[in-house]
């Protein structure tokens, strides 16, 4: 009976995860800025195509290897060979709401192989080799890349299996201080929210030092409000928040855009 109950929990799994690839496919599907064919994959989310132009994927965070952990650099091995099976010598149309680049000028696009019924970064995400981007730019995108990050993270695939990318507890403060500088995902219950100085806190400990902060400019709570996570309702609720580790009279994590905060239901 138990293994006929776990066979009935991995159908349901592969069903989600088949919803969310479509979901995904449509959330994240902007208009197509551009089209090439790649001719190198530079990293695990960046790639040339034909034309020279170096390209980025967007929504994504893929594994590089850590200076001061350089046992973890498979991992970024790893994004970077899953890419170039996935792209390389592949057509592709870039994605995105408006042209953008980023300051070293790769332009930030989702790309989707022509003819691929996904985003290639939902297939990476799918397969374990990425994290979901603190700005994702639009909050239905970002919730389709986190059902598929969620699949890969349950099943521990690709990065998942590593210690070094767990999802830290936000009271765990010598750990999430081991880990300033990174890129971290933080999830625990939001002990209380307060207001001083143009900035909201959300305080997951009642000491700053011991416990994880996040703050939200004042200036930006009504677009989190707009998008489903309004700041001051956030008191005694179970969120999970990524972005970068700052050391600031404790563990903090500056939150600028909405779709950086995930909301109950955690797993």
């Amino acid at each position: 009976m138990k293994t006929r109950i776990c066979f009935a929990c991995l159908a349901a799994v592969l069903f989600i995860a088949a919803i969310a690839s479509a979901r995904a496919d449509d959330a994240c599907r902007f208009e197509v800025i551009g089209s090439g064919r790649v001719t190198k994959v530079v990293d695990g989310r960046s790639f040339v195509i034909g034309d020279g132009r170096e390209v980025r994927i967007a929504g994504i965070e893929a594994p590089a290897a850590p200076t001061d952990a350089p046992a973890l650099a498979g991992a970024s091995a790893a994004a970077k060979a899953a890419l170039e099976r996935i792209l390389l010598g592949q057509t592709v149309e870039l994605r995105a709401p408006e042209h953008v680049a980023d300051r070293y000028g790769r332009t930030i696009a989702f790309v989707v192989r022509v003819g691929a019924a996904d985003t290639v970064a939902g297939e990476l995400l799918a397969l374990g080799h990425a994290r979901v981007a603190a700005q994702v730019g639009d909050v239905g995108c970002a919730a389709a890349l986190w059902s598929r990050e969620r699949v890969a993270r349950t099943a521990k695939l690709g990065l998942w299996g590593e210690p070094y990318y767990e999802v830290i507890e936000a009271r765990n403060g010598s750990r999430l201080l081991a880990a300033r500088g990174h890129f971290t995902l933080v999830e625990g219950k939001v002990l209380s929210v307060r207001e001083s100085g143009g900035t909201i806190y959300l305080n997951f400990g009642r000491r700053w030092s011991e416990a994880l902060t996040v703050t939200i400019s004042k200036r930006q709570e009504r677009i989190f409000s707009g998008a489903g996570v309004p700041p001051k309702q956030l008191e005694n609720r179970a969120i999970r928040v990524r972005g970068w580790i700052e050391e600031r009279n404790g563990p903090r994590i500056e939150a600028s855009r909405p779709e950086q905060i995930e909301v109950a239901g955690l797993n």
